[in-house]
């Protein structure tokens, strides 16, 4: 007798860890702000999931050191399946190049679960700023060296880095102003506390369309079809491009057959109308792949940026 309740608690263990995946709230963690690409698709696509798993999914903003927060938080969770990220190139293939303290192995701490998205990054400015074109605007750095003053969405992220790259090559020198995200940035180039940005189109694109924001150049190769009459940054410094993506992970070791019905459930959701449509025309790029095509951009990203930390010289803080 002194072993049937031990026996009925084991019974009832087994019976609730046999439960199929997901038998409770799934939560998404967004390392930013509200109003960044990763909340706005976030938010789109988790309603999609939750009605496919009859489960509630959740949406919830950790922002902080460039992302670095929301992520060292989902690293640290249980590899249930049950926590998840919407991570980025900057802090996961920049950021371990750039910071001398991340929290998390970018290549060692995550499950890939799926690329959603790339992207590109739009350089913004203020429309009373003396200049009106990405090449005036160089020429107004050079003629007033450290002047010009350049936000993005924290030090060393991919933003900074990807300006650090322009600035290297177009010969110019510039004043970072960090931000926590993108809705700050955009609200204080606007009210003219900082001259020009550099970030995610998504964001920007409200502010750019109202004419709030002047719209310079993008860091995509070529001129994208959504802003034609915008001319890649390219044109006016040779050779320049810098694009990013936008993925979904869990912690490490969480079990295969979790990442795979994630990967699904996400793809499914990214390839519904009523979100692929406000994405594509906020200047992203629907990606719909297996768990394994985000492992490897990770790993050949990683290898990128590390190689081109080192050669513009930038020393990580």
């Amino acid at each position: 007798m002194r072993l049937f309740p031990a026996l009925f608690l084991w019974f009832v263990f087994s019976a609730a860890n046999a439960q199929p995946y997901p038998g409770r709230p799934i939560r998404i963690i967004i390392p930013f702000p509200p109003g960044n690409t990763t909340d706005i698709m976030s938010r789109l696509i988790a309603p999609k999931i939750a009605e496919r798993l009859g489960q509630p999914v959740l949406v919830e903003n950790r922002p902080g050191a460039s992302g670095m927060l929301g992520l060292d938080y989902v690293a640290k969770s249980p590899p249930d399946g049950y926590t998840v990220a919407c991570g980025q190139g900057g802090n996961l293939s920049v950021l371990p190049h750039t910071s001398k303290n991340i929290p998390y192995d970018a290549l060692k701490d995550f499950a890939p679960i799926a690329v959603s998205t790339t992207n590109y990054l739009g350089i913004v400015a203020n429309p009373g700023e003396p200049f009106k074109t990405i090449g005036e605007m160089v020429a107004w750095a050079k003629a007033n060296p450290g002047k010009l003053t350049v936000a993005t969405n924290g030090e060393g992220g991919f933003p900074h880095l990807a300006f650090e790259h322009f600035r290297s090559m177009a010969g110019i020198q510039f004043t970072h102003i960090p931000y926590k995200g993108s809705s700050a940035i955009a609200t204080d180039i606007m009210g003219g506390q900082v001259q020009a940005g550099i970030d995610g189109i998504t964001g920007m694109t409200p502010h750019v369309k109202s004419g709030r924001l002047l719209l310079l150049a993008v860091t995509n190769k070529t001129r994208v079809a959504l802003w034609p009459d915008t001319p890649a940054a390219s044109e006016d410094v040779p050779g320049y491009e810098s694009g990013g993506w936008f993925g979904y992970v869990a912690p490490a070791a969480t079990p295969r057959e979790i990442v795979l019905k994630l990967n699904e459930e996400i793809n499914r959701a990214m390839r519904q109308p009523d979100v692929s449509d406000k994405l594509v025309s906020a200047g992203l790029i629907i990606v719909t792949e297996p768990p394994e095509f985000f492992a490897n951009l990770l790993k050949s990203d990683f290898a990128k940026y590390g190689k081109l930390v080192k050669d513009i010289g930038y020393e990580p803080r």
